[in-house]
């Protein structure tokens, strides 16, 4: 599982399109799923805003699946100890907690100012040390915690569902065939048996057939590196999450499948654009996780202002969820650069060697 080099940006411009697209689906579902703006707002669209109370959550499916390339585009299937492996989840850990902890912060900070203007239904308790240290852990899914905010569930389930990688490619042993193979089988298993029991969603096994997609797309994509083996592979999973929707239809995994179909096809394409558009793909790509961990935060303090000023107007409450989500976008830019970036610096400077630890002359 050494990591290797990645190929220029610009060749991945198409997944970075479908995070930012992705990003905004659940963004605009959290603001017509929660408090008072989404319900007058849906007076004015209802049609517009129940389709994305329903439909636009599923965007999640194309972060499992992106995520799932993303994690085998950053390893080569080769042998590790296990000392390496577990440097390597603690890596992937301080990647997502730090900024997870930082946002929720910010979130028992707004759900503070908003509570007294707010349904308890939409405004988070606040947390006990216990309850905090959950999600602190990224265990709070597992535990049952109740949420600190929207969503976390799933920074949870990222870092399950790649450790559950990292695991099977060193059990394989730097056995090409059979590291993909492993994940073949844990992806097969996914889509035809635990997706389909939802008393397995706190689990990455549940999970595991999109993000094993994903992964199996990077694979497949390299026919030059993994020559044929590969794309059967890529296929047989592919056909056994066909033949499970025959079975039992389910909207998410057939978008899973979808995506990950263009990603085995066109994901390493050169795809460019305009430079002005590539510009804003590329910043709204970087800060898409940071998006996802503040907007609540936006969400909370917005339906706190309307609620305070008393409007009903369904009209000015959809201008008034367009200015949040702008606002929503500028915090989670002034997020990703004073905090994630912040904490990449810090963990990517060089260590200070302590006095007396070099070797004697």
């Amino acid at each position: 599982m050494t990591a290797v080099r990645l190929p220029a940006r610009h060749q991945f411009r198409l997944i970075d399109i479908l995070k930012v697209l992705a990003a905004q689906c659940i963004v605009l579902h959290h603001f017509s799923a929660y408090g008072p703006l989404s319900e007058a707002a849906s007076d004015a669209l209802p049609d517009v805003m129940a389709w994305l109370y329903d439909n636009a959550r599923m965007a999640v499916q194309v972060f499992l699946v992106v995520a799932g390339y993303l994690a085998a585009r950053s390893f080569a299937l080769t042998q590790r100890p296990a000392t390496a492996m577990l440097r390597g989840l603690w890596q992937r850990y301080v990647r997502l907690a730090p900024p997870f902890v930082a946002a929720l912060l910010l979130t028992v900070l707004c759900s503070a100012l908003a509570r007294p203007f707010l349904d308890a239904a939409v405004v988070p308790a606040a947390p006990t040390l216990a309850q905090f240290l959950a999600h602190v852990s990224l265990l709070h899914s597992v535990l049952d915690v109740e949420s600190l905010s929207a969503g976390v569930w799933y920074v949870a389930i990222d870092f399950q569902l790649y450790a559950a990688l990292a695991l099977l490619l060193w059990v394989s042993r730097g056995k090409r065939w059979l590291s993909m193979g492993l994940v073949a089988l844990l992806c097969i298993a996914s889509v035809t048996w635990f997706n389909t029991d939802a008393s397995w969603d706190a689990w990455a096994l549940y999970f595991f057939g999109a993000y094993g997609l994903g992964a199996l797309a990077w694979w497949a994509g390299l026919r030059a590196r993994h020559g044929l083996y590969a794309i059967v592979l890529y296929a047989t999973a592919l056909s056994a999450g066909l033949a499970s929707l025959t079975v039992n239809f389910r909207e998410r995994m057939a978008l899973a499948i979808s995506v990950s179909a263009v990603l085995a096809s066109f994901g390493s394409w050169q795809l460019r654009l305009p430079r002005w558009l590539d510009y804003l793909v590329s910043q709204f790509s970087r800060t898409s996780y940071a998006l996802f961990l503040v907007h609540y935060s936006v969400l909370l303090l917005a339906n706190a202002a309307w609620a305070e000023l008393g409007w009903e107007d369904g009209d000015a409450a959809l201008f008034f969820i367009a200015g949040s989500w702008f606002v929503a976008l500028g915090v989670s830019y002034l997020f990703h650069t004073q905090v994630e970036q912040r904490i990449e610096q810090w963990r990517s400077a060089p260590k200070p060697v302590l006095q007396g630890s070099t070797a004697r002359p």
